[in-house]
């Protein structure tokens, strides 16, 4: 439906992102006190506190991409160093700790608050990063990628919870600008192992020593020095306030509100909250913390049944749904099963036109995730444009993905194979710009919570069977560039089925 058309035309239209008839009228205390609360950070606005949040948040989303990038630049190197097992299997564990980080870090930030979590995540990734450039083995690698990925994990659902909880709602817009960092992290990892990876490589596997194959572990001594920095520069450069609605869900109204104040003090607003504006709203034990018992109640509401039916109330509703999670299932199994092997498959194609030096496979990787940039930056744009909006931009970005990786398996030269990878990143960065944009928006926001957490369930799925994909195909056809492209195609083709354009409405 056109922007311009009257919602009154369709209830269940009119609902997205805003309030429906099937949402509950009532509030609980908990709900009223964090009305309060966004009531007060609206007041107070965007300001100096929110802008280097913003700043140290882009951390989190630079890491989210930048260590699977990191695993897939170290696969070449580690299968020649040891050739025995399957180089997919590197990628399984990381896939395994990515989901293993999400749902610890995604429950744990409720429960011992999202300050630890914060600071945690990155400086795991750091620690184990640092400690797997030492390992003697194909199996400690694996381990350690898998350890390094836990921390990993968790910086998209607890850096986006931290900023959602500190953000006026009229810049709320700024999660999606946060994306610009997912390129930035590929650009600067591909920018760092050309040099390290590239030229300090085995030749091949037959010949290949630690001595003379140190580079993926200058890599990791750098992407996990980079990593510790981040923690370093969170930790002690930046005062990182905890939520003030994790404070008064655990009944410390006065600490909540003193943080409040504190933001407003920061940004030069003032501040009229008090706690008695939370005590009022209390429930049976003002002052007091919720039971363990019912705090981790809370927490697991999104996914309760009643949560999940709302999300399929309805023919156009349930369509949506099921459309959104398979998108996002497709595409957690395509672009993984290509992107995460890209080097390797550059390697390897490269070999057979006869020009497949380690060297020049980093130079076409760092030529890659440059275009990628431009990409991100595009989706913004593409997105608010009439004729485009919200659902055309993302099927023509998906559509497009997989058509120039079904076109790759044309290549006979490496420089038409780098051109076509070069317009896969660049519409993949579109995609995903787009898809994180798109997504929240469809759900009513009494489930918003829910439909995320589904699509990003079965997104992370996705990415754990990509690499047992790979291990029952060929790497060295095009056999897995097929299957992904086919898998993008089908995504593109069911988004022009969703019921929904988003465009000119706001999010509640």
């Amino acid at each position: 439906m056109d922007a311009r058309q009257s919602p009154k035309s369709d209830p269940e239209e009119a609902s997205v992102g805003g309030s429906s008839p099937d949402d509950p009228p009532a509030q609980t205390p908990y709900e009223a006190r964090a009305a309060v609360l966004n009531r007060a950070i609206q007041a107070i606005g965007m300001g100096r506190y929110q802008w280097q949040l913003f700043a140290v948040i882009g951390f989190g989303w630079a890491s989210d991409n930048l260590w699977p990038i990191v695993t897939s630049l170290i696969l070449v190197p580690i299968s020649y160093e040891f050739p025995g097992p399957e180089p997919e299997l590197l990628t399984l564990a990381q896939n395994i700790g990515l989901l293993i980080g999400a749902l610890f870090w995604g429950f744990g930030c409720d429960i011992f608050g999202r300050r630890w979590a914060f600071n945690l995540t990155i400086g795991i990734t750091g620690l184990f990063g640092l400690v797997a450039a030492g390992s003697p083995s194909f199996r400690a690698i694996a381990t350690f990628a898998a350890l390094w990925s836990v921390g990993v994990g968790g910086n998209l659902p607890v850096d986006s919870a931290i900023f959602l909880e500190f953000l006026p709602g009229s810049h709320q817009y700024l999660l999606t600008v946060l994306s610009i960092h997912w390129a930035l992290a590929q650009l600067l990892a591909t920018l760092v192992a050309w040099p390290l990876i590239g030229r300090r490589t085995c030749a091949s596997a037959e010949t290949c020593t630690r001595a003379d194959n140190m580079g993926w572990r200058y890599f990791l001594v750098a992407m996990g020095g980079l990593a510790v920095i981040m923690f370093v520069a969170r930790f002690l450069f930046f005062t990182l306030f905890e939520s003030p609605k994790y404070l008064m869900g655990r009944g410390r109204h006065a600490q909540a509100v003193s943080v409040v104040h504190e933001v407003a003090r920061r940004n030069g607003q003032p501040c009229n909250l008090t706690p008695d504006a939370l005590d009022v709203l209390a429930d049976d034990h003002p002052g007091r913390a919720a039971p363990w018992s019912q705090r981790l109640g809370r927490h697991l509401e999104p996914l309760a049944l009643p949560h999940v039916r709302a999300l399929f109330h309805g023919r156009r509703r349930a369509l949506a749904t099921t459309l959104l999670i398979a998108i996002w299932g497709l595409i957690g199994l395509g672009y993984p099963l290509y992107n995460a092997f890209l080097p390797f498959l550059q390697q390897t194609r490269g070999v057979q036109f006869g020009d497949g030096s380690i060297d020049q496979t980093y130079r076409n990787s760092l030529i890659i995730a440059a275009v990628g940039v431009p990409g991100s930056l595009l989706g913004g744009y593409l997105v608010e444009q009439p004729r485009m909006g919200r659902r055309g931009s993302l099927t023509a970005a998906v559509l497009a993905t997989g058509t120039f990786l079904l076109a790759s398996t044309t290549a006979r030269t490496s420089a038409a194979l780098l051109g076509w990878n070069c317009a896969f990143s660049f519409s993949s960065s579109l995609m995903y710009a787009v898809l994180y944009a798109y997504t929240p928006e469809i759900f009513d926001t009494q489930h918003r919570g829910t439909g995320n957490a589904l699509v990003s369930a079965a997104n992370r799925v996705g990415g754990i069977l990509a690499p047992i994909i790979a291990l029952v195909s060929d790497m060295q056809t095009s056999v897995p560039v097929w299957v992904s492209g086919g898998l993008f195609l089908a995504a593109g083709g069911m988004v022009m089925l969703i019921p929904y354009e988003t465009r000119g409405k706001m999010a509640t």
